[in-house]
């Protein structure tokens, strides 16, 4: 079983992780645009592709798949998933299989209104969410809502340009600088984050693991420890399943005053996968065996509580001429 990991990045463990699941029979082949990008040399080969924008990239992809008889395809950004999900009929053409939620879902993902709206449709808490100043001042003056706020883009990831903001005059400048802002109720209370698993052929929820995050840091979990709620796994495995989700996803998840907020959804790996895999969450496993036409066994919340996760920096040492420097 050959797996094509795109835009690999700084994301080590996860080629780390899909090597191990593929062992001697398969090999895990790595992109990105860059080869300062540590997670590329730990891939049983790499090959450094132009950036997603470029007109020929697909095409470039397409043909590492021809020639390397890729069987699964994902990607770790999020500008690339809803070109994989797409553009998910040509891949197919080459025997390889995108792992990637349908692409109108993808795009809900990624659009944070709409997927507010979707929420609102299955009677899901989320933080109330305006994307005019005009439907934010109406909710204020009625009381349905008060500062602080976020504002943040209605497209956008890695926690850029979100700014909580205490005043009209505050909003009125960001929304000067800025297109495409919305803004979203502030959620006071203690953020948790689930990596979940859906079966690309029964399209059950089988896997889903919660952690507490206790430090963030750029977007991303720094420190979290595993947690158990059983209340939590029916909600999310009843909105993952209801949906039509496809493979791993990452959702980002507020608690206040007992009632559990859906705050984003990741169709991807997220940055705290880690803590996941290491707690005996094995999602690589699973991929593999849905791309070799079998179904996995629903196994939520088959792990320990109490088990912590704590990011540390580490390096790699790569000899390039500074020529070779991409």
């Amino acid at each position: 079983m050959n797996i094509l990991i795109l835009s690999a990045g700084t994301r080590n463990k996860i080629v780390q992780y899909f090597k191990r699941a593929v062992g001697t029979e398969g090999k895990v082949i790595a992109t990105d645009c860059s080869n300062l990008a540590p997670a590329v040399y730990e891939a049983d080969r790499f090959y450094l592709v132009p950036r997603i924008s470029a007109p020929d990239y697909l095409e470039q992809i397409l043909d590492i798949c021809k020639k390397e008889r890729i069987h699964g395809v994902f990607s770790l950004i999020d500008p690339e998933l809803s070109l994989l999900a797409r553009e998910r009929e040509r891949f197919l053409a080459v025997g390889t299989t995108p792992v990637i939620s349908p692409y109108e879902l993808v795009e809900t993902c990624f659009d944070k209104y709409r997927m507010y709206q979707l929420l609102q449709e299955m009677k899901i808490p989320a933080a109330k969410c305006y994307v005019t100043k005009e439907s934010f001042c109406g909710a204020l003056e009625r009381g349905e809502i008060s500062f602080p706020v976020f504002v943040k883009p209605v497209r956008g990831s890695a926690s850029i340009n979100i700014s909580k903001v205490s005043s009209m005059e505050e909003i009125d400048v960001l929304f000067g600088l800025y297109e495409d802002l919305m803004i979203q109720e502030y959620m006071d209370g203690q953020e948790y984050g689930a990596d979940v698993y859906i079966d690309m052929i029964s399209g059950r929820c089988t896997s889903v693991f919660v952690k507490k995050k206790l430090k963030m840091r750029a977007g991303e979990t720094d420190k979290s420890v595993s947690v158990r709620d059983e209340a939590l796994f029916v909600l999310l495995q009843n909105f993952v399943e209801k949906c039509g989700f496809c493979g791993m996803i990452d959702i980002d998840i507020f608690r206040i005053d007992g009632v559990y907020y859906i705050s984003e959804v990741n169709p991807r790996f997220g940055g705290g996968y880690p803590h996941a895999y290491e707690s005996g969450v094995d999602m690589p496993a699973q991929v593999l065996r849905n791309l070799e036409g079998e179904e996995n066994p629903v196994s939520i919340g088959q792990y320990r509580e109490g088990v912590c996760m704590m990011k540390y920096n580490e390096i790699a040492i790569v000899n390039l001429r500074e020529e070779e420097i991409i």
